[in-house]
């Protein structure tokens, strides 16, 4: 298989852990309500860190375009899917070397449609469920190889999008020859050759 099939797949299989990573709970909050008592509720991935359902979809594409794309644009997805890679890194990062902000879990679990909690509740304690915020970490690491793979080893396009680009360029050759010697034999066979009515004169 060749390297740029290999990278392309790499980033399919980082948007499908991202993704799941996503949905896995991240952070345990307990809270007090004078109103309600205690409560605890779980801060998925995709609450906490919104992009990386946002980047899973965007690698998705990324590795759809790997199969799709001639070599100049498998490059340019590369590069963008690994930078996307280290970008969806710095949260899952933070929360597995740094503590959660309390206020910014109040925040999302009560506001909303579905708030969790209300506006007065108290926080009492956050924990880290370090698997979720781990998995997104190896789903970036997967999307930074497979970007990096892509963009240093992007293939060559096939041979049968060579032919045609070839056909092109000749095409392009014989219609300009035809307008600096309308009246060449040679030129004339080598339109003929190419199905290129010489007597047509509404070519480009």
């Amino acid at each position: 298989m060749r390297t740029s099939r290999i990278a392309a797949l790499l980033l399919a299989v980082s948007a499908a852990v991202l993704w799941a990573a996503s949905r896995m709970a991240w952070i345990t909050v307990d809270t007090f309500d004078d109103k309600s008592g205690d409560a605890t509720n779980a801060i998925i991935g995709g609450l906490w860190s919104t992009e990386q359902t946002a980047v899973a979809m965007l690698l998705l594409a990324g590795s759809i375009a790997g199969f799709a794309l001639r070599r100049t644009g498998r490059r340019v997805v590369g590069v963008i899917s690994a930078l996307a890679g280290i970008g969806v890194s710095w949260a899952p990062l933070g929360l597995l070397a740094g503590e959660p902000d309390p206020q910014r879990a109040h925040q999302l679990l009560s506001t909303g449609e579905e708030a969790k909690i209300a506006a007065w509740a108290e926080i009492a304690n956050l924990d880290v469920n370090s698997a979720g915020p781990a998995l997104a970490m190896f789903g970036a690491a997967v999307a930074l190889f497979g970007g990096v793979l892509l963009a240093m080893k992007p293939g060559a396009d096939s041979a049968k999008l060579n032919r045609y680009e070839r056909k092109q360029d000749r095409a392009a050759k014989i219609s300009r020859d035809l307008e600096a010697e309308p009246d060449s034999g040679r030129v004339m066979w080598d339109a003929l050759d190419a199905d290129i009515d010489p007597t047509d004169t509404r070519r480009p």
